[in-house]
């Protein structure tokens, strides 16, 4: 064993780095507890226990990810990596991606951010080429395009636009529809939107969907089924990583803002 030892910091630097990717990885997929305690020494820490755990989420949970699915993880691990940036770093960042390659990933995303961040008409300005043509009926145009029907009030062809979506696409594409459809049949009246929602909360990608349904219980209303809906996301904010709770800190915040109106 003498011969390795020269090579020791670099082997431990190269299994702090693996500890790291794992960790963000491990947070993303929502992985058990243990995983993150063990990935956490390692990345933290560098304890040996903690390195030996990392080398044994990799070939027991990344490796076996990345080849079931590596396109998928990869994109879920970036997008909770850029769920915690600001909204403007992420519009500008946005603006340059498209700026370098005008694709319909870009000019959609753009359009999106835009959207969430109250400026409707530069969202429209952005996503309108992609209306016309070939990209009329993509999930993500539709998806986008229903976002900004809803911003100007006009629930009716939001839903219309949802209605049109494949929620086979994948996991996000499914909760993201939902919310939204949910969203439109509330603003038209529609008893729909209660089911809505709760589909739209099951095997959901994110904590809108919750975050959502207490602020239309809450409206509705309904004050103790707002309460057990709150209830049960604070007990994951509670279990939740830090990672997480910036990822969703919109929706935590949301389900804090109607917890207060309830009292």
């Amino acid at each position: 064993m003498e011969f390795l030892q020269p090579y020791l910091p670099v082997i431990f630097t190269v299994l702090r780095v693996l500890a790291i990717i794992s960790l963000i990885h491990a947070v993303v997929t929502r992985q058990q507890l243990y995983w993150m305690f063990l990935l956490g020494f390692g990345a933290l820490l560098g304890s040996v226990f903690g390195l030996i755990g990392t080398l044994a989420y990799v070939f027991l949970v990344l490796v076996p990810a990345l080849r079931s699915g590596g396109r998928r993880a990869g994109r879920a691990v970036q997008s909770g990596l850029e769920a915690i940036k600001p909204l403007d770093t992420r519009i500008r960042e946005a603006q340059d991606r498209l700026g370098e390659s005008d694709t319909l990933a870009h000019r959609a995303d753009l359009a999106a951010l835009l959207a969430r961040a109250g400026r409707a008409a530069e969202a429209q300005a952005t996503l309108d080429p992609l209306l016309r043509g070939i990209y009329t009926d993509d999930p993500v145009v539709l998806l986008t395009s229903a976002e900004l029907d809803l911003a100007r009030q006009q629930p009716a062809q939001a839903e219309e636009r949802l209605s049109r979506v494949d929620l086979k696409t994948s996991a996000a594409t499914r909760t993201r529809t939902l919310t939204l459809l949910a969203q439109a049949q509330a603003a038209q009246g529609k008893p729909d939107a209660d089911a809505t929602y709760r589909e739209a909360m099951t095997a959901a990608t994110t904590e809108e969907p919750r975050a959502r349904y207490a602020a239309y219980l809450a409206a509705q209303g309904r004050g103790a089924e707002a309460r057990a809906v709150l209830d049960a996301m604070a007990k994951t904010e509670a279990k939740a990583t830090n990672l997480y709770r910036r990822q969703e800190r919109e929706w935590f915040g949301l389900a804090a803002d109607v917890r207060r109106e309830l009292k």
